[in-house]
């Protein structure tokens, strides 16, 4: 894996305008996973995790979010995985996730750095222990509307923002689309 700037990385997650407390802790242990591990965006960095990318992608006129069903998960959530070896930065990560479960390449970047932050912990699964994924989380525009699933996405939908409902997806997609609600209100 080529060597991502983690100084910057930091500066970012700093820059982040928070949603709440919870979010402010999340922020405070990506800063602390970042200065502190040897390979913070190395998959097999199980203590405590290590960094993922996502995207929330808006449709061209801002008013709906892309999701996609996790099959895994069973759940309506953003585009994301790991950071591969070959990702010159998490923003790179994050695209190109969103290509391979969506399809869409063409993407606006809606602010400049990181949007928001979540760590969510991953069980222990085929071997590997139980570890947080701390997801670095960006938010996009797409200039075309033409989503299929693909990847890890057994379906992809342009849900309204008013729409995106806590019993399909989780808290921490509930909390980024009242983040963007807040920002084009």
């Amino acid at each position: 894996m080529g060597k991502i700037d983690t100084t910057r990385l930091c500066e970012e997650l700093l820059a982040i305008r928070t949603a709440d407390t919870m979010e402010q802790g999340y922020v405070r242990r990506c800063v602390d996973l970042a200065t502190t591990s040897d390979a913070p965006f190395a998959r097999t960095t199980f203590t405590p995790g290590h960094f993922t990318a996502s995207s929330f992608v808006l449709s061209p006129d801002r008013s709906k979010l892309l999701l996609i069903f996790h099959g895994k998960l069973h759940r309506w959530l953003q585009p994301g995985g790991h950071v591969d070896p070959e990702d010159a930065s998490p923003l790179a990560a994050a695209r190109r996730e969103v290509l391979e479960e969506t399809g869409l390449g063409r993407l606006r970047p809606a602010m400049h750095g990181i949007f928001d932050v979540d760590i969510h912990t991953i069980p222990a699964l085929r071997g590997e222990p139980s570890h947080d994924h701390f997801d670095l989380r960006y938010l996009f525009v797409a200039e075309e509307a033409d989503a299929v699933a693909g990847s890890d996405a057994s379906d992809v939908r342009w849900c309204p923002l008013e729409r995106v409902s806590p019993l399909e997806s989780d808290e921490s997609v509930m909390r980024a689309v009242r983040k963007i609600q807040r920002a084009w209100a």
